[in-house]
């Protein structure tokens, strides 16, 4: 431990708290990334208001065009509430013009790894993620 003083900072307490402070924000966090696929040949239209937007468990009887698709990712543990990943959906497809999404895709899966040990006897351990990909679509 480097206990050496340099003024009033003290090295070994300093690093510590480094290590401690990121720590905390690698596991204290959740992550929450969304964007928009739009689909080829699909009508364009301007963005509407995200507020408005039904969350359907399936496609509607009710005619319509399939716009695009919402995609989210976040992350498993710690789990960001379902009212934001709902809002995250809602906000994508409102970019497109949507008045609605219905849910084709929810799973927990693994979206990378991590690497430990050194390079000649590595172990690795997957990293889960949740992706949400909804349809969105304008009610004709």
């Amino acid at each position: 431990m480097m206990t050496k003083k340099r003024g009033t900072f003290r090295f070994g307490v300093g690093i510590r708290a480094l290590a401690a402070a990121c720590l905390v924000v690698l596991t204290g966090c959740t992550s929450l990334s969304s964007r928009g696929l739009e689909y080829v040949g699909a009508p364009r239209f301007g963005p509407t208001d995200p507020a408005g937007i039904e969350i359907l468990q399936a496609e509607p009887e009710r005619a319509h065009d399939k716009l695009g698709e919402a995609v989210v990712n976040a992350s498993v543990d710690p789990a960001p509430s379902v009212d934001k990943i709902e809002a995250r959906l809602r906000r994508e497809a409102a970019r497109m013009g949507a008045d609605a999404v219905y849910l084709v895709h929810d799973r927990t899966e693994a979206v990378g790894a991590v690497a430990m040990g050194p390079w000649w006897s590595q172990s690795f351990s997957p990293i889960q993620g949740r992706i949400v990909v909804a349809v969105a679509i304008k009610y004709k």
